[in-house]
């Protein structure tokens, strides 16, 4: 009898740079361990797999700092340079590389309905689930995080 592997899921709701960085890493880890793993965007998370996307990443302050007119463009491409720096991947290439690794990219599909997303406007690979799809999943997961 074959030995059914642990499962991870991971849940988005960010699109900004440190919204999105951890579920992606953290998903490509879980599949590296021989997890079977998803990954479920939702609400503005959803940004992340529209085509693009991750291109449009930003990174705001937290506090007052994030309130002051051009703050986020000046702390976002701060923010790039130091991801460029330590030589990590950019969204984009991360995405890619969880689904190369096996990661199941899901859009959530009452977000895809209220946003009004065109589903070929999807990056390839990307599949949508209800709510209680994710849910038959998830009850089932070892780990399940909602980054």
């Amino acid at each position: 009898m074959e030995e059914q592997k642990e499962k991870a899921a991971f849940i988005c709701v960010k699109d900004t740079l440190d919204g999105a960085y951890p579920s992606l890493v953290l998903a490509i880890n879980a599949a590296r361990q021989g997890m079977d793993t998803k990954l479920f965007y939702s609400f503005m998370g959803m940004n992340l797999v529209v085509e693009g996307g991750t291109d449009r990443a930003r990174f705001f302050p937290a506090g007052a700092m994030g309130a002051i007119p051009g703050m986020s463009s000046l702390a976002t491409g701060m923010m790039k340079k130091k991801i460029d720096k330590a030589n990590i991947p950019s969204l984009a290439d991360l995405q890619e590389m969880a689904q190369i690794e096996g990661v199941d990219i899901i859009a959530c599909k009452m977000t895809v309905d209220m946003m009004e997303i065109d589903e070929e406007k999807l990056v390839e690979g990307v599949v949508v689930w209800t709510a209680e799809d994710f849910l038959k999943f998830a009850k089932e997961c070892k780990i399940c995080l909602f980054t």
